[in-house]
């Protein structure tokens, strides 16, 4: 019979690495038809209607591309479309969230220091801002803003820094983090699922039936590409940042989330501005170094104290289970040297992926990471490094099955 934490981690790793996969597929044609477009040279042999052309060269070839602004006076045989990889990198993503964040509310979605919500409550809050997210951004597109890049940017700029205070007054730490990056990533994939797509379906039903596609829809969708490259490196960011705490657990978590899209912008800008031949803007290093010192600063900036919080339900039910207090005093004497307030251990300055195992209540939160990682397994400590014996890790064992069970 599986053990069920096991299995479950398995469909974690099973999810993360397909999420992983599908990311790495849409980020590297985005970034791939960004810099084809910006490096379209008009020269007298281009066919009818052609905007631009580019050749390049791969994997012993040569390729000869060309660009139709609107659309040929022809439609292909054979079209291939670019539409999977947004789609399937935003469902495996929000399949992960739904894994770790809505099943594990009471763990890595709620802090009750933070706000004390239901898991219902929270899931709604959820799901519901990306929704919001989509609609929000799609309707500032459409309007009158809309029609002037900077100003839409700039607004654009100030929703997402809204949406960064919003989230860290709502959810824990991680969470907050995350969800701007699954907030930012709904409209990503929404553009391709709910507008460039549809834009492109539009002008090849105009081709099939004879029309002359008008220039509108290709505008609007070129518009909604160029904010998903700007947004891409910000993303990815958020994405990786629940595993390091200086990002989301500090007090100005919200600020320096914030701070990142500017230093995606700053960092598209020099890329986009190299692959359009308009230069090499150096300027834009220097303003990323700076916004980055900007944010190690933040990260540093002493926090608040804790307010004292009752245990979540699932953490109870293991602070109660038969062994605990063996376990609890294993932990303490193995694992509280690093994972503490302030660690111990000669290099650390924070105890690693902010788990502090310093107190009961603190060891009964971490009760499936310590069994997973230091019971059925001895990833932890790195090393055995202090010397965790066979019939602890075995007391750990028993100790989360009983609770579990």
């Amino acid at each position: 019979m599986f053990d069920l934490a096991v299995l479950w981690e398995w469909v974690m790793i099973a999810a993360r690495w397909t999420h992983v996969i599908t990311a790495i597929a849409w980020i590297g044609s985005s970034f791939y038809f960004i810099a084809l477009d910006l490096g379209l040279r008009k020269t007298p042999s281009l066919p009818p209607l052609a905007h631009g052309e580019e050749w390049q060269v791969h994997g012993g070839g040569f390729y000869h591309i060309n660009k139709y602004l609107v659309a040929p006076d022809f439609l292909p045989e054979h079209l291939t479309w670019f539409k999977w990889e947004a789609y399937a990198t935003w469902l495996t993503g929000f399949a992960l969230m739904v894994l770790l964040y809505y099943f594990g509310a009471d763990l890595f979605l709620i802090d009750p220091t933070v706000m004390e919500l239901t898991v219902g409550q929270a899931v709604t809050l959820s799901a519901g801002s990306l929704a919001f997210g989509w609609l929000a951004y799609d309707a500032l597109c459409r309007s009158a803003i809309g029609r002037h890049q900077t100003l839409l940017m700039l607004v654009l700029f100030g929703l997402l820094l809204a949406m960064a205070w919003g989230y860290a007054q709502v959810f824990s730490g991680r969470a907050a983090l995350l969800h701007l990056g699954a907030f930012t990533a709904t409209i990503m994939s929404a553009n391709v699922f709910l507008t460039i797509m549809p834009n492109q379906r539009i002008v090849v039903a105009d081709l099939k039936a004879g029309r002359r596609p008008d220039p509108k829809y290709g505008e609007i969708a070129k518009q909604r590409s160029l904010h998903n490259n700007y947004l891409t490196l910000p993303v990815i960011f958020l994405m990786l940042s629940n595993h390091y705490p200086l990002v989301f657990a500090t007090e100005w978590n919200w600020l320096i989330a914030s701070l990142v899209f500017l230093m995606g912008v700053t960092i598209r800008h020099w890329f986009n501005s190299r692959h359009a031949r308009k230069g090499k803007p150096w300027w834009t290093w220097a303003a990323t170094a700076a916004i980055f010192l900007a944010i190690v600063w933040l990260s540093s900036v002493p926090m608040r104290a804790d307010e004292a919080a009752a245990l979540p339900p699932g953490a109870a039910r293991f602070a109660a289970a038969p062994g605990f207090d063996e376990v609890a005093d294993i932990v303490m004497g193995r694992c509280s040297m690093c994972h503490a307030a302030e660690p111990g251990w000669d290099g650390l300055h924070w105890p690693p992926r902010n788990v502090r195992l310093e107190t009961p209540d603190q060891i009964a939160q971490e009760a499936r990471r310590i069994y997973l990682q230091a019971g059925l397994t001895h990833a932890m400590p790195p090393g055995n490094l202090s010397w965790v014996e066979p019939e602890e890790r075995a007391a750990i064992v028993r100790w989360y099955r009983a609770g579990a069970g």
